[in-house]
């Protein structure tokens, strides 16, 4: 006990109080780097060559490979370290990124590596600042432990901060641009057009405005002309975009080719509700105006009228008692 005493007193001498805690972390992030290093390193597996030789062309001409995955294969190497084993966690945070914009089959991957990258790089920023820095000196420990720890994790959290808003600016994009979007398809539909070209030309008219649904409607037309099943396809934009607007549609859609109904009669019948149902958002808003502007106009005129009114007579008050 007394050895280490000794050696705790003289690491508290050279680094501070927090001197034992700054070497733990330095020895955590040096054992983590390595852990890296080392998965990086690794010899790859014979199965994956196997299969990226059989997969390669045999002339040797790049122009003649076949569509080759877009995953990453420095990621690919560390598939059990960022990403879920659970399945049903796996698909709710894949249905996360793809409801913010994200296709990639990276994402995933991509999405932990920043929360582990951005927490690793808030600690060590904390630590540089408290005991390097001079940030620390007259703090007590509380205040010396939230700013080390709370950087490391404010950049933990910042990826699904980022991504939640993403989530919420793209439905509210796709629930703007929704009706529009109906009223061409109506259009096409009238004019002559299958559903197929009609979401080809609605994908490619709305990408100027709407970029966000036009995306989605060029996935479906991809999916439609890769041979996937046309209910499934329409089931799965519906539940992608994450908008009850699109995933009424979608059933008015399924429910329309069950019963062999016209297209075009429901179409105009939902794209008169959808826009029906703008107007009422927009009254909605204006409603809730007044009442969110009461707040900021009694802050901003009741303070400066009461002294206007009480502040003469609060001063010759004081002035009689001064008397």
């Amino acid at each position: 006990m007394e050895f280490l005493n000794q050696i705790n007193s003289r690491v508290s001498d050279m680094l501070g109080p927090l001197g034992l805690v700054i070497i733990i972390g330095v020895l955590g992030v040096a054992l983590v780097a390595l852990t890296l290093i080392m998965m990086l390193r690794q010899p790859e597996d014979p199965l994956a060559k196997l299969k990226r030789a059989s997969s390669a062309p045999v002339g040797g001409d790049s122009r003649q490979q076949l569509r080759q995955s877009d995953q990453n294969a420095q990621l690919q190497k560390f598939a059990k370290f960022l990403e879920p084993e659970d399945v049903a966690e796996l698909s709710a945070k894949q249905l996360m990124l793809r409801q913010a914009g994200y296709h990639s089959r990276d994402a995933v991957r991509l999405y932990y590596f920043a929360q582990f990258a951005l927490g690793i790089i808030g600690l060590v920023g904390g630590l540089v600042y408290i005991n390097f820095l001079g940030g620390g000196e007259g703090m007590s420990t509380q205040k010396t432990m939230m700013y080390t720890i709370g950087p490391g994790a404010l950049g933990y959290y910042l990826p699904k901060y980022w991504v939640r808003r993403r989530v919420d600016a793209r439905k509210e994009e796709i629930t703007q641009g929704f009706p529009d979007a109906l009223d061409m398809m109506l259009v096409c539909v009238e004019a002559g057009q299958s559903l197929d070209q009609c979401i080809v030309r609605v994908a490619r008219e709305l990408r100027a405005s709407y970029r966000a649904l036009s995306e989605e409607f060029e996935i479906v037309a991809y999916e439609m002309k890769a041979g996937k099943d046309k209910i499934s396809v329409l089931s799965d934009m519906g539940e992608r975009c994450g908008v009850q607007d699109v995933s009424s549609f979608v059933t008015v859609l399924i429910q329309s080719a069950a019963f062999g109904t016209s297209i075009a009669d429901a179409l105009r019948v939902y794209a008169e509700e959808m826009r029906d149902k703008r107007v009422m958002r927009a009254e909605e808003a204006a409603n809730k105006l007044p009442t969110k502007m009461t707040l900021a106009t009694m802050g901003l005129t009741v303070p400066p009228l009461l002294i206007i009114l009480i502040g003469p007579s609060a001063h010759g008050i004081a002035e009689l008692g001064k008397m």
